[in-house]
């Protein structure tokens, strides 16, 4: 797991979350179990997006460089990841 999808992990997990009980709730699903499926989806598939967009992000930027000096207290980009 590298540090930028663990920041990224609640921000995917409340888009995920809010798609879902929006498409339920315009179907007419109108109850705290839509709500419930929501997050329990939004919970599920949180940490894998943020992976995913963790990845494409590093990999597109042109500006992100393996071999960055720390800066600061920050563990450099080379660091072992948690």
């Amino acid at each position: 797991m590298d540090r930028l999808s663990i920041m990224l992990t609640p921000v995917t997990g409340a888009v995920i979350t809010g798609f879902i009980v929006i498409i339920l709730f315009s179907l007419g699903f109108y109850s705290w179990t839509a709500v419930a499926i929501g997050a329990g989806i939004g919970c599920v598939l949180a940490w894998p997006a943020a992976f995913i967009v963790s990845r494409r992000i590093k990999e597109n930027d042109p500006f992100w460089q393996a071999d960055r000096p720390r800066l600061g207290g920050f563990p450099g980009p080379n660091a072992p990841e948690v």
